[in-house]
């Protein structure tokens, strides 16, 4: 007797479980080690020793504390980045799905086709253009760039079509509502899922951009922590200023970073309750 198709499906999900877990189990287990536990060799995913303050004094303290500056920067380039392109994201989503204008939809099309190019491609013309306008190796560098987001605004425009019924746009226009008032009062509060989504999106992808600031910044006090984590993976591998432990301050950090992102995730989930329309319309 064949087991039940659904036993496949959770051996499946219990697999892919295992195969995102592995590489962040490996990375808590690592950070807890000293660096000879570190380059031993043996038991590579499971406990040795408990040396994680040691490792974390180690790396808060390191070169006058510059992880805890390049951690500030972080916070600053997601929480501005992540905040403007949401707010951009959504107003441009909302007026693509529910105000009609001559061009509106060879304007979006541009948007979809921008969707399509590597972003990568676009970092030099952007250098050039943030160089002429003198705002390289600046925080405006960084932060300018992440608030636009074409995906975001395909995805506000899908989510504000299938979430906000025009009958209720309308309703709220006949009471004698405002267009701002309208969106503010009826439109945003049915696409809150849609607004976390794209919060937690550009957040995330701001505070993980490496080749932008990589790219437009030569001040290292102005690093995020991918680029900062990067030099340091320069000077462990050049075995300068003592190559061993900044390996251990490399995955420490690594560690400590992805923490303010799981507290982002658990935090914001509850926001995610999808039908809040059901039931608005007779």
């Amino acid at each position: 007797m064949s087991p039940p198709r659904h036993v496949w499906a959770k051996l499946l999900l219990l697999a892919l479980i295992c195969y995102f877990l592995v590489p962040v189990w490996w990375l808590v287990v690592a950070s807890t080690k000293n660096a000879q536990g570190l380059f031993s060799g043996s038991g590579a995913l499971w406990f040795h020793g408990f040396h994680l303050f040691g490792n974390l004094k180690d790396l808060f303290t390191y070169n006058n504390g510059e992880y805890l500056h390049w951690l500030g920067n972080s916070a600053l380039y997601a929480a501005t980045g992540g905040i403007g392109a949401t707010i951009i994201s959504v107003l441009a989503g909302y007026g693509f799905a529910k105000f009609g204008f001559r061009g509106r939809n060879a304007v979006f099309a541009l948007v979809l086709g921008s969707v399509m190019v590597p972003l990568t491609a676009l970092v030099i013309p952007t250098f050039v253009m943030m160089s002429n306008a003198g705002l390289t190796d600046t925080i405006w560098a960084v932060i300018l760039p992440s608030l636009l987001s074409p995906f975001a605004v395909y995805l506000m425009r899908v989510y504000a079509s299938a979430s906000v019924p025009d009958e209720l746009l309308d309703a709220a226009r006949i009471d004698g509502a405002g267009e701002l008032r309208t969106f503010v009062r009826v439109a945003l509060p049915l696409m809150r899922p849609g607004v976390i989504t794209v919060l937690l999106l550009s957040v995330v992808a701001t505070w993980n951009n490496y080749f932008l600031p990589l790219t437009m910044l030569s001040d290292s006090k102005l690093y995020p922590l991918t680029v900062g984590i990067g030099l340091w993976e320069q000077l462990a591998s050049s075995n300068n200023g003592g190559g061993t432990s900044v390996w251990g301050l490399i995955i420490t950090g690594s560690l400590v970073s992805i923490i303010p992102l799981i507290i982002a995730f658990l935090t914001l989930q509850r926001y995610w309750q999808g039908g809040l329309s059901v039931g608005s319309l007779k």
